[in-house]
């Protein structure tokens, strides 16, 4: 079911989170598996929540050369952040921030660990 790359991917992710969560104030996760579910709420929103804001908000992004992009992955952050009890995301700013952020690590994290 699971590849040695999912499972590392998953677990990227996580880090990231919980970092993103240490290094940005509005942003919160209880514990490493905390953000381990956390993460796996988030790609599943990835999946099926995401391809629906991005059509709808197409002009806008379009207009604003793909920089709202970081506001949809914010959006995806609040509603994983409604949906789960052990993570918090305080304020809109915080979770587009964040979202930055998060994407950063991760690209930091990909880079560094050999697959």
């Amino acid at each position: 079911m699971f590849s040695t790359g999912s499972l590392l991917n998953w677990l990227i992710s996580a880090s990231a989170l919980l970092l993103t969560a240490y290094l940005i104030p509005g942003i919160r996760v209880r514990n490493f598996g905390s953000a381990l579910i956390a993460a796996l709420v988030i790609g599943l929103l990835n999946v099926f929540v995401r391809p629906i804001i991005a059509f709808f908000a197409l002009p806008i992004t379009i207009i604003t050369l793909g920089l709202f992009t970081f506001v949809i992955n914010g959006i995806i952050l609040k509603i994983c952040a409604y949906l789960l009890k052990d993570m918090e995301v305080d304020s809109w700013f915080a979770a587009i921030v964040g979202a930055v952020v998060m994407a950063v690590l991760q690209n930091l994290l990909y880079a560094y660990l050999p697959f």
